[in-house]
């Protein structure tokens, strides 16, 4: 009766269910959050705020990570637990892994994008057999919802790091008039085995983790691309694609520099904001001439993320991005990139 009453943040600006944690933010404004850092632990705490000064820490817990890191990659652990943060644990609701170099970073979901089906293709085998045993409560999905990448610093010229993000379970199309992210969940966490196994065989339900490259791979390489005669259809399943906004630089002060409204107050390498990249279709000729202005929903600020103090960051997200998926970018920031600064 309550959800049928109360909007979903999309429309109401607050997070007030814990599946609203996975659904768009905000459409006309964002929804402000801070993130606490603890080195000695290698955990990371989302929260919601509730005060408009940026340094007190009165908020209301969302999210939390941790990391830890393998021979050849870097993992983060996303939990709703804010004390126990694990695989195992049934607060368990995705991960972000990283490659090597700490250059590229593949976001994964527990439950499958609304595109899970074009973007799995049939008669692939999963490269593990589920040799350990699974816990009922735990979901087993393990989905590639997002890729976020950092443009290598080959000359090692000093600036601010290049990041794209390309998020799959999010059609560009949502940023135009009228458009909408599909496939909203109606809960955060399977309430039975039966419900967690139903729809997806053992097989498919790790496909995802496996069969994403951290090679530069395009969209249509993972989707197995676009058939012919279907160019009309070609936008609806166009990815988002999200670059940070390029700072100006500052004469005075001798630094680039980025205006985050007052949210950041701290110069760090880690601080960005994001906004809509815009993408000519596949096939089109570029332009010798510079392309018009894009529309003023692609030039709002979708996320930000900075520094306000020792070991506390701001986080601002707006739609159509999530809670889960802005925490999610947010955490490939901390890892250390020394091929890209």
């Amino acid at each position: 009766m309550c959800k049928e009453i109360v909007k979903s943040p999309e429309f109401c600006g607050k997070l007030t269910f814990p599946v609203s944690l996975k659904q768009p933010g905000h459409r006309d404004g964002t929804i402000q959050c801070f993130i606490k850092r603890d080195k000695s632990k290698l955990t990371y705490h989302l929260y919601l705020c509730l005060s408009s000064a940026v340094l007190v820490e009165n908020g209301k817990f969302l999210l939390s990570a941790k990391r830890s890191r393998r021979t050849t990659y870097t993992e983060y652990t996303i939990s709703m637990d804010a004390d126990h943060i694990s695989r195992s644990s049934s607060a368990y609701i995705g991960k972000l892994r990283s490659n090597f170099l700490g250059t590229k970073f593949v976001v994964y979901d527990t439950q499958p994008p609304y595109n899970w089906a074009s973007l799995c293709p049939l008669g692939k085998s999963s490269r593990r057999s589920y040799s350990k045993k699974v816990s009922p409560k735990v979901p087993t999905g393990s989905y590639n919802i997002a890729q976020v990448t950092y443009e290598l610093n080959v000359l090692g010229t000093r600036g601010p790091r290049r990041m794209n993000c390309i998020m799959h379970s999010i059609p560009a199309s949502s940023l135009e008039p009228g458009g909408i992210v599909p496939g909203q969940p109606d809960q955060l966490l399977p309430r039975s085995l039966e419900e967690s196994f139903g729809s997806t065989s053992f097989s498919k339900a790790s496909i995802m983790e496996h069969s994403m490259d951290f090679n530069s791979a395009r969209f249509s390489d993972i989707t197995g691309g676009i058939r012919e005669g279907e160019e009309e259809d070609e936008t609806k399943v166009r990815p988002l694609v999200l670059r940070n906004k390029a700072p100006r630089w500052h004469e005075q002060l001798q630094c680039w520099c980025l205006n985050f409204r007052g949210r950041v107050t701290v110069a760090s390498v880690k601080n960005f904001q994001l906004i809509a990249a815009t993408q000519p279709a596949a096939g089109a000729p570029t332009p010798s001439q510079p392309a018009p202005p894009a529309p003023s929903d692609h030039d709002k600020v979708i996320l930000q993320f900075g520094k306000v103090a020792k070991d506390m960051f701001t986080m601002d997200y707006r739609y159509p991005l999530s809670a889960f998926q802005a925490f999610a970018i947010c955490l490939s920031s901390f890892d250390t990139k020394l091929a890209c600064e």
